[in-house]
């Protein structure tokens, strides 16, 4: 029964995972946290970005979640469920880096998926990235994506509510 219990607050925990980052890409990414985020949206030729930062602070989530459920760090205070919890955010990560970095912006392998989710996935982030500037936007999470289609008529109602500014080549 407590290995069915772990894998459960493993999946859980990557789930929620997908609405802490939209949020905080969202809310903070896109607010004040901007000044680390601001590379991310603009060309560059750099192996690193300020972005990349975020990953620190996704880790650090990790390893506190890992230490706070550890015996040998808590001890009597230990909280089982909180190893699980590391676990799945470190899970996360692992998916976030393949998908977003891996897949979208193909900083670790090269390949163009050319129909399914994963198509989905790439053109929603692209759409993300059709705004100039932090105001605005879509598709703010990073394993979740919503149609396309939906995505470019949102982009367009905020380029003519003058909310945010679209690239020209966005086509939204």
């Amino acid at each position: 029964m407590d290995v069915i219990v772990a894998i459960l607050i493993v999946l859980a925990t990557v789930l929620a995972m997908e609405w802490v980052a939209w949020a905080s890409h969202k809310y903070i990414m896109h607010g004040f946290g901007w000044a680390w985020h601001r590379d991310h949206h603009e060309p560059h030729d750099n192996l690193l970005e300020k972005n990349d930062l975020y990953a620190i602070v996704g880790a650090a989530m990790s390893i506190s979640m890992f230490a706070l459920g550890s015996p040998l760090v808590m001890g009597a205070d230990a909280w089982w469920p909180a190893i699980w919890i590391g676990l799945g955010i470190l899970l996360y990560g692992v998916i976030y880096t393949l998908v977003h970095d891996g897949l979208v912006h193909q900083r670790y392998f090269r390949w163009v998926p050319k129909n399914g989710y994963a198509k989905r996935l790439v053109q929603a982030h692209k759409l993300h990235h059709a705004t100039i500037g932090r105001e605005g936007g879509v598709s703010f999470g990073f394993v979740l994506a919503r149609d396309p289609a939906s995505l470019k008529a949102e982009l367009k109602r905020q380029r003519e509510a003058g909310i945010a500014v679209v690239r020209e080549s966005a086509g939204a």
